[in-house]
């Protein structure tokens, strides 16, 4: 390697580690318009075939606040009002705290006022509120900085999607066919992760929480979001909720309606997982269930809640790109390319 090749790939280094911090501060958001995108491109080159890429584009950016973000918007401020509403029903006269302060003095010789003790907790914690205002208008613009963001790398993904796969292609030191089966591998597993278990996990949590709903389960929809989490998780899944609420109804007094949750969860949601997963998957790639359990929960910490998607994308695509160097290795070394 002479000294100029040397130097140019230093300045890429340099500028793609600098371009990287840029990114992460939006890492999820930008994550999200790549995943947004993937899932509408089809769509954009159809309406491509009647109206110019702007406007297909726009309107794409548009469905796409109505189906997606408006709805995820609102499925997050419902489950945080059920979950602050879990907290709140914990009723202080069920705890008993004068028997138990009157046990704490009988045992200890010590008289202590749990309440007044609580009291003085609950001032400092809203002193700490107070204080912590100004971060938390941080977190806010931030979120609206963040999401703006995400909309319009949306539109230009759509917009220009054909021009961003030519240059991948012209830049990729790959023959032709060669690119083809990578991007072609690569484009299965994505549909495989979304459609094969994504699409999947939300059917089956909504399906289930359903039968919350019909039983009169205490915050439902937050329940139903757990479904939905766990069922991205190969054999664990929503009988990690529907189990417990279930013996929920039978001991609060409703028999009745504990048999039929139970049987209710145990055969529709069984019987949308065994037709409803292997229809889907059998059109796309099949990805071992250990490649999901890793990838999801590895995901997680890595990329926050995007990484519910793009941690089984991620490890599916190594095994795809792996497979690729596997069957065309071998000629590459050679120096034999084909077009």
């Amino acid at each position: 390697m002479n000294l100029s090749k040397g130097y140019l790939l230093a300045l890429v280094v340099l500028f793609a580690y600098l371009s990287w911090q840029l990114v992460t501060p939006f890492l999820q958001f930008v994550l999200g318009a790549v995943l947004i995108a993937f899932v509408c491109y089809p769509l954009q080159a159809r309406l491509e075939s009647y109206v110019s890429p702007t406007i297909a584009a726009l309107t794409l950016v548009l469905l796409s606040i109505i189906a997606f973000i408006i709805p995820f918007v609102l499925v997050a401020l419902v489950v945080a009002d059920d979950a602050a509403a879990l907290v709140q029903e914990l009723d202080p006269e069920t705890l008993q705290v004068a028997e138990f302060e009157a046990w704490l003095e009988d045992e200890t010789g010590f008289e202590i006022d749990l309440t007044e003790t609580l009291v003085d907790s609950a001032e400092q914690i809203g002193t700490i509120i107070i204080e912590q205002t100004t971060a938390w208008f941080s977190v806010v613009t931030h979120a609206l900085i963040g999401l703006g963001l995400a909309l319009f790398l949306l539109y230009y993904l759509l917009k220009d999607g054909d021009n961003l796969m030519a240059w991948l292609r012209e830049t990729t030191p790959l023959p032709e066919d060669v690119q083809n089966d990578l991007y072609g591998e690569l484009n299965e597993v994505m549909w495989a992760v979304l459609a094969g278990h994504v699409l999947i996990a939300i059917v089956e949590g909504v399906i289930a929480g359903l039968g919350l709903f019909a039983t009169g389960i205490p915050n439902a929809t937050f329940w139903t979001f757990i479904m939905v989490i766990l069922s991205l998780v190969p054999l664990i899944g929503a009988p990690l909720v529907w189990i417990p609420a279930s013996i929920y109804l039978l001991l609060t007094g409703e028999p009745l309606l504990a048999l039929g949750l139970a049987v209710y969860s145990a055969i529709v949601v069984g019987v949308a997982d065994d037709y409803l997963r292997p229809i889907v998957v059998d059109r796309y790639a099949e990805i071992n269930p250990a490649v999901i359990i890793l990838g999801v929960l590895g995901g997680i910490y890595a990329f926050g809640i995007m990484g519910l998607f793009f941690g089984p994308v991620l490890l599916g695509a190594l095994l795809a790109t792996l497979k690729v160097v596997n069957e065309n290795y071998d000629r590459l070394e050679d120096g034999s390319e084909s077009t």
